[in-house]
């Protein structure tokens, strides 16, 4: 086992948490003791319990510590994960029903609705990127909060490389497409920016095997990208997009799909999750047993409205798998190569060194460095520009507190482009998120 080092996850009290615990009840974690930071202490005291349940039949399960102090939390920590949700699973459906009464996309990381949510939560996570810098410098921090290339270049301006970022999206896309393929590893060429990238080759001994993946019609069909996005379409992209592309691609039919659906996917996980938490503060449930009903459940329903319907291909091993790889990686000086959320640095010629991109990267003891070459297919260069000049704007309009340049940002997304309409949503996201008073 490599030497014990000390993880604190801020969030703690989040519904995925035992995923990451779970991940560490594995021989090979470099983790000795886990500290859970959160402002609720009943989402803390719920979650510890489900923890608690899976330590149960492990003899060298990490130690578990709760906290709702954050310096406390952070001292001493070798990583910090961040997971945080500023004003909850409420601020989600907010983001989303203000944007479907102006009848454009209110999604959690694309659109209006991804813009909202940075705005309230680039003030919190410059905030903690400043305390870690503070009291733990040392530590790497690994952020998975959303939208989570933004708050990563966020972070980045007070951490440096020290702070990675995580989305599982990619590694699953990439882990279908090699099972389309029949091939077992391969390396990877994606690029793009957080939820804004595509797979452009599948390489094995220096061969790009995507143009065979493109030529069956069989593959195509038997991995959720290839249903989701039509063979014909991803023939004519030569690419296998991230499936949040879909919001871009399809944009019509999906306001149409959520603009008829009885409640959002926000509604949905609000419902469920407030149900999981009454149920795991009863002292007579089975804290693991409820808590594993409702992921089930979760992760079934994951884009329905997207026109996957129930998943059955599912993917085990999401994000929590890709933060113990980093973790190890970095810990025992591995070389690992993951797609991360990390400085630009050259490696995409489109954009400057310090914008966060999404590539691969080898990972070692150092840090994250990504693959020299990456390059965005020609057809979506112009969609990346725009959508970091966005994210830009948004960090200036957090950074200054300017209501008009929120609104710019807003203005300028291809799934809004409108002033008018920009107007109003800001506006209404002011009224309804008390997180958003400092816009003036």
């Amino acid at each position: 086992m490599t030497e014990g080092r000390r993880l604190t996850i801020l969030g703690g009290g989040g519904f995925r948490v035992p995923l990451v615990y779970g991940a560490l009840l594995g021989n090979d974690s470099p983790i000795d003791s886990v500290v859970l930071y959160d402002v609720s202490t009943a989402r803390l005291a719920a979650i510890s319990r489900v923890l608690q349940a899976q330590a149960a039949t492990v003899s060298h399960a990490p130690h578990i510590a709760v906290t709702t102090d954050l310096t406390v939390a952070l001292t001493g920590a070798d990583f910090v994960f961040s997971a945080i949700r500023v004003h909850g699973l409420a601020g989600r459906v907010i983001d989303e029903r203000v944007a479907l009464g102006e009848g454009v996309l209110g999604q959690e990381t694309v659109g209006a609705g991804g813009i909202a949510y940075g705005l309230r939560t680039l003030p919190v996570a410059e905030a903690i990127a400043r305390r870690i810098a503070l009291v733990a410098p040392g530590a790497w921090v690994i952020n998975f909060t959303n939208p989570a290339g933004l708050v990563t270049e966020a972070m980045a301006a007070h951490l440096g490389e020290r702070v990675i970022g995580i989305c599982d999206s990619p590694s699953a896309l990439g882990r279908r497409v090699m099972r389309a393929l029949g091939v077992p590893s391969a390396r990877l060429e994606y690029a793009g920016l957080n939820h804004l990238g595509w797979l452009a080759g599948v390489r094995v001994d220096g061969e790009n095997l995507l143009p065979r993946l493109m030529d069956s019609d069989e593959a195509l069909v038997s991995f959720e990208e290839g249903r989701l996005f039509g063979a014909a379409r991803l023939r004519s992209l030569a690419a296998v997009p991230n499936e949040y592309l879909r919001y871009y691609y399809d944009t019509d039919d999906l306001v149409r799909a959520e603009l008829g659906a009885t409640e959002t996917r926000g509604e949905f996980l609000l419902r469920q999750q407030d149900e999981c938490y009454a149920l795991l503060s009863s002292p007579a449930a089975d804290p693991l047993e409820s808590w594993t009903a409702a992921l089930r459940q979760r992760d079934a329903t994951y884009m329905a409205l997207e026109g996957l319907g129930e998943r059955d291909d599912a993917e085990g091993g999401g994000y929590e798998a890709v933060a113990l790889a980093l973790m190890m990686a970095i810990a025992s000086n591995a070389p690992t190569d993951l797609i991360l959320n990390v400085r630009n640095r050259g490696t995409l010629d489109i954009l400057d060194d310090d914008a966060v991109v999404e590539v691969p990267c080898r990972v070692d003891g150092s840090g994250a460095h990504p693959y020299p070459g990456a390059t965005i297919p020609a057809h979506g260069v112009a969609l990346v520009r725009r959508i970091k000049s966005i994210e830009r704007a948004v960090l200036e309009a957090a950074g200054s507190g300017s209501r008009a340049v929120a609104v710019r940002a807003m203005a300028c997304h291809p799934l809004i482009d409108s002033v008018p309409v920009a107007r109003r949503l800001i506006a209404e996201y002011q009224r309804q998120l008390p997180e958003l008073a400092y816009l003036r």
